[in-house]
């Protein structure tokens, strides 16, 4: 979950005062040779000349500069590949110094619990300004395991010209929604861009439908305590998805269109609104992208759904990746040392949030600047105005094993392939295992 450009001078020449000096090797540094310490740094940001890869670069880069008796050797992969290439290197218990995680229970439960990563003493990070519960899903059995760099938002861009130019209203309910994409579509253009390839968006959605039809969650957290999925309003939301899908919504061929396809179909302005993570705030300021479409860049909650309990402001929100330090590093002292040094506020926070990159998992009044884009303004009231957030989405709340059949089963049922009583067939099923 990735891309957010600014350029690289703007962000090097930001960072390059701002380094402090961790001198020495940690006592733990035994793969040292020459008196130089190598750490191994495993990234979900394999795009290191812009965007938040840019960033977490630039970090890397500058405390190498001030720290000269470090050597840091980068792997960086996209989300996917990434988490097959981790599993063999938890496999071969070869896993990097410092590592990318989810902290989520289907992707980092299984790494603390069995010792993989290193814990971490809650005390240092006490004036980090980590947003209350943000450390939970970094958090096992009491203990502090890694440290989250964003707080995540599933959202809906918007390209206002579209909407202006063709005399269609913003939708703000799902039968608006389904209206306006008939409209858009007998003009040749997509309402909804969605990656349905990588299926974990479906996933959130079918989440984001629940929180609209209840108002919270909680039937989706007691299906996954008791182990049961039969519940009226989860297999409602399952209705309201295949409602969407019928009605239209989303590009033809959503369900083979992956992130990239489906970000480029909605930056070149070939569809109208694109489901997407505050993560992708950065595209107000990419520079890949035309002034036209930034200029016109909207965002704002997912539809809400007449009659229902639910609101437009109730909503996924979660603190998602962050870093974690290997637990069986042979260099554990300095990998933390990084760690530190990244997560500053006044490093990973500010340059995250006056670049334009992210939603950090920090606290950012310090570093309001005046001149954020009006997608990073918006996003702040969206989370600000938020009558319910919905935590770790339900993919990931489980096990690895419920995280790939529930993203399966939802591709399935978007796909109608499946009916939405066999999704919460597959669900109970997936849940057992």
């Amino acid at each position: 979950m990735k891309k957010y450009v600014k350029t690289a001078a703007v962000i090097v020449m930001s960072l390059v005062l701002l380094v402090p000096v961790f001198a020495g090797g940690g006592k733990d540094s035994s793969g040292s040779a020459n008196g130089v310490t190598t750490l191994r740094f495993f990234s979900n940001l394999p795009d290191r000349s812009s965007n938040m890869g840019l960033l977490e670069q630039t970090l890397l880069d500058e405390y190498q500069k001030a720290n000269p008796n470090v050597k840091i050797v980068v792997e960086a992969l996209q989300d996917e590949p990434y988490k097959q290439k981790f599993k063999a290197y938890m496999a071969g218990n070869n896993l990097p110094d410092i590592f990318a995680v989810w902290g989520q229970p289907s992707f980092f439960e299984p790494v603390m619990k069995e010792g993989y990563a290193a814990e971490l003493d809650p005390s240092v990070y006490s004036a980090y300004a980590f947003v209350n519960g943000s450390l939970n899903g970094f958090s096992y059995d009491g203990k502090l395991y890694g440290l989250p760099r964003n707080t995540d938002m599933m959202v809906v861009f918007y390209n206002a010209k579209l909407f202006a130019d063709n005399g269609i209203a913003v939708p703000q309910t799902v039968p608006e929604l389904i209206a306006a994409a008939k409209k858009f579509k007998a003009k040749g253009i997509a309402p909804i861009s969605m990656d349905g390839k990588d299926a974990w968006p479906l996933a959130i959605l079918y989440h984001d439908l629940v929180m609209k039809r209840n108002g919270d969650d909680r039937a989706i957290r007691d299906a996954l305590a008791k182990k049961d999925f039969n519940s009226p309003v989860l297999l409602q939301a399952a209705k309201d998805l295949v409602e969407l899908v019928d009605g239209g919504v989303f590009q033809t061929g959503f369900v083979s269109a992956d992130y990239g396809a489906s970000q480029n179909i909605f930056s070149q302005g070939k569809a109208a609104m694109y489901y997407m993570g505050s993560w992708e705030m950065g595209m107000a300021t990419n520079d890949a992208f035309s002034a036209e479409f930034k200029e016109n860049l909207a965002v704002m909650n997912f539809m809400s759904i007449p009659g229902s309990v639910g609101r437009q402001t109730d909503m996924m929100a979660w603190n998602g990746g962050g870093y974690a330090v290997s637990g069986k590093s042979s260099n554990k002292t300095e990998a933390v040392k990084l760690l530190d040094y990244m997560m500053l506020p006044e490093n990973w926070t500010k340059h995250a949030w006056q670049q334009g990159l992210g939603f950090p998992g920090q606290k950012f009044d310090a570093f309001l600047s005046g001149t954020e884009t009006d997608v990073q303004k918006t996003l702040v009231t969206v989370l600000g105005s938020a009558t319910n957030t919905s935590g770790t989405p339900i993919n990931d709340s489980a096990t690895a094993v419920f995280k790939t059949e529930c993203e399966n089963a939802v591709q399935a049922l978007a796909a109608k392939i499946i009916t939405p009583e066999q999704f919460i067939q597959k669900l109970n099923d997936a849940i057992k295992k």
